[in-house]
């Protein structure tokens, strides 16, 4: 089968198309044949040999190939699966603890991280869905205004009529999270640059600011609720933008700032009503699949795909992504 293969940390030209084998299921697993996969900044990460990355991979990457989000049709199954049958169509997350290995004609993968693609989704557009869209979600609604903890409590939700200002709006997690955040009855602001802007209106966004004419931060509006996708500034900051119960949460961005979270965020939340640190993401949360299902089925979320390659221009793909103008996401097809 062909395969995206990544033997070194580097620029996405280190990647090569090669022939490699196909695999065999174990007892607890199914093999998927790969319609469609999907970039996210994880891929981008551990390509370029990010800190966490090698925790697991010193001098390497871990795992040769990469890609987490999938859909596709199995082809076998080892003979423990019990819920899962070849023909089935399928979608699912293989980011950590998993091996990943979506961009590839083929892929192993556990039956508990699969579930059955909805008939009314293309391949496509649920490749596009497992990673950012459950990100969305979870950051969304897993607010709790009881804990301190960096790590902010998954119970609790966005209340109709709340603030809500989503930074870094139009990139994968963002276009979910606009439209998730609108579902839950929010007046929604997105941020973004100046070419994202009408397409966020067109999700739903109440307001749009371009990030290169307004800082959120130093405007005078209050928000009940910060998503930021791409947090480059202090901590401090993001407080001041806050209303006095505000909640703020980081999805990604740069070293400093995700460690202003961890070291800071707890301090904050414990010395005033401000909540403040960062969401342990949980992948293939059946709950939160279903969720995101239903959104779909009602017309609410429609994932957004900026652009289409085909497998052997995946390194093309990846180098787009980082140039960061991708609007929504974007995703791999096989030839």
């Amino acid at each position: 089968m062909k395969a995206i293969v990544c033997t070194k940390y580097g620029t996405p030209d280190v990647l090569e198309l090669r022939e490699v084998e196909k695999p065999t299921p174990k007892e607890d697993e199914a093999l998927v044949k790969v319609h469609a996969a999907s970039l996210n900044a994880a891929d981008l990460e551990i390509l370029r040999g990010i800190w966490s990355a090698r925790f697991t991979g010193p001098l390497k990457p871990m795992h040769k190939i990469l890609g987490s989000d999938i859909a596709g049709r199995i082809e076998a199954v080892g003979r423990n699966v019990k819920h899962f049958r070849p023909g089935d169509e399928i979608w699912g997350d293989l980011s950590f603890p998993l091996s990943f290995g979506a961009f590839a004609e083929y892929v192993c993968v556990p039956e508990n991280a699969l579930r059955l693609k909805p008939a009314s989704m293309t391949f496509e557009e649920a490749a596009a869905v497992p990673s950012a869209g459950a990100n969305a979600l979870q950051n969304l609604r897993g607010v709790g205004s009881s804990s301190p903890s960096f790590l902010l409590s998954d119970r609790g939700q966005i209340q109709p009529g709340q603030k809500v200002l989503i930074n870094g709006a139009g990139g994968g997690v963002g276009t979910f999270a606009v439209q998730i955040a609108k579902s839950f009855g929010a007046e929604v602001t997105g941020v973004d640059g100046p070419s994202k802007l009408d397409m966020l209106r067109s999700l739903g966004a109440d307001h749009v600011i371009d990030y290169t004419q307004e800082d959120f931060t130093n405007s005078g509006q209050r928000y009940d609720f910060i998503l930021d996708v791409v947090a480059s500034r202090s901590i401090f900051d993001y407080k001041r933008a806050l209303s006095p119960s505000g909640v703020f949460v980081m999805v990604g961005g740069s070293g400093g700032a995700i460690l202003q979270a961890f070291l800071l965020g707890p301090l904050i939340s414990m010395t005033g009503n401000k909540k403040m640190g960062i969401v342990m993401w949980k992948p293939n949360n059946k709950e939160d699949l279903a969720i995101l299902e239903e959104l779909f089925e009602a017309g609410k979320v429609v994932p957004i795909i900026d652009r289409r390659y085909p497998l052997s221009e995946t390194a093309e793909a990846l180098e787009y992504l980082e140039e960061g103008h991708a609007r929504g996401k974007i995703v791999i097809t096989m030839e």
